[in-house]
């Protein structure tokens, strides 16, 4: 490839005109992108483009999505190393372009060594300024949330990177349709109070509070995972939470173990298959103290508990929660929304919901929240 003389190399903390998706832990020397949908933005008067990016991992590799004016024109894994990657190249220096490289992989808590950190751009013009959009949402999930299974033919069950994506997610599909920025928060398997395999330390609700406080290492330590997050910097106009679908597969698990200190936890069902009175309440319990919480960080934001894509199972529980936090609180600004169910036609990869799913589920979720927002 010919070389561009012009191009002309700067650090992310020496860019003015700089925006980042996602929260971080706030330092750009380098800047650490934790969370699916993270992102740095750029409005780019230029025709040639690049990225210095930091790849690391043991087992589950990063992927970038690249949009220009909206638009996906690439996707890619990134190997392990720190390199140069061409984002774009002869386009119309004249021309004003909006850039999102976007992360198309979710946290992974599994993988200690997996990182993804942006050092520099390199570029043959000039940034100009990237401004705020009019709203602002916060989306707290699962692997529906972290887009497992977006990618990929029906048959695939791998479980690897390839099939998960940002960009082709509800939330992402959500938050363009309203014109808002957003974050997303979430974790494939993890629920409100347990996970699918009745893990009771893998929810959500118990690292909410940290920058990524799910990820495990000394290595995400040093990074600033564990570090408490400035909820006053970013404020949301609404939050989503779409957790429960794991909650309910637990009760159909076997009963999980710490190897280590012999501990044990399982939601059961009764011998006619209903579930057990005591374990359902220990999961609506969850329920509204994480709604507690998601108050106490979010002063004005209307939090919507949406779920249903894979079912609804834990709806009564849920809405029982839900009208016993309103009840004990006072607060107004809580409601629960019922998602569009994954089809035959619109599944993906891995059972899970694919884009013709996300799509459905991003209609109907964005003219909910129209009406919020317009209140």
């Amino acid at each position: 490839m010919k070389e561009n003389k012009n191009l002309k190399v700067y650090a992310l903390s020496d860019l003015n005109n700089l925006k980042v998706h996602g929260r971080t832990s706030g330092n750009l020397t380098p800047l650490t992108l934790f969370w699916t949908g993270s992102a740095i933005e750029l409005n780019v008067k230029a025709s040639e483009l690049w990225i210095e990016v930091e790849s690391d991992y043991e087992h589950y590799e990063p992927w970038i999505s690249v949009l220009i004016n909206s638009a996906a024109v690439s996707r890619q894994m990134l190997t392990a190393g720190r390199y140069w990657v061409c984002i774009f190249r002869g386009m119309n220096a004249n021309v004003v372009k909006n850039v999102r490289i976007v992360k198309e992989l979710q946290a992974m808590s599994e993988d200690p060594s997996c990182s993804l950190q942006i050092h520099a751009v390199k570029v043959d013009g000039e940034l100009m300024p990237v401004e705020d959009k009019p709203y602002k949402i916060e989306f707290i999930g699962d692997s529906i949330t972290s887009g497992e299974g977006i990618i990929g033919d029906k048959v695939e069950e791998d479980w690897i990177p390839m099939w998960f994506s940002a960009i082709n997610n509800y939330s992402a599909m959500t938050a363009e349709t309203l014109n808002a920025d957003y974050r997303v928060i979430s974790q494939s398997g993890w629920g409100v109070y347990t996970s699918w395999d009745n893990n009771p330390h893998a929810n959500i609700p118990e690292y909410y509070e940290q920058v990524c406080g799910l990820l495990t290492g000394e290595n995400n330590k040093a990074l600033g995972a564990f570090e408490e997050n400035q909820f006053g910097s970013w404020q949301p106009d609404v939050v989503v939470v779409n957790l429960g679908t794991n909650d309910g597969g637990a009760f159909h698990s076997p009963e999980w173990k710490n190897t280590v200190t012999g501990a044990s936890h399982n939601q059961r069902l009764n011998d006619d298959g209903t579930y057990n009175e005591g374990d359902l309440k220990s999961f609506e319990d969850a329920v509204e103290k994480f709604l507690f919480k998601l108050r106490k960080n979010n002063k004005n934001a209307h939090i919507v508990w949406a779920y249903g894509m894979l079912g609804i199972p834990m709806m009564p529980a849920i809405n029982r929660a839900v009208d016993t936090y309103i009840k004990k609180s006072g607060d107004k600004k809580v409601s629960v929304f019922q998602i569009p169910n994954t089809t035959d036609e619109s599944v993906g990869s891995r059972s899970h919901p694919g884009v013709l799913a996300h799509k459905n589920a991003a209609k109907e979720l964005s003219g909910y929240l129209k009406e919020i927002l317009a209140k």
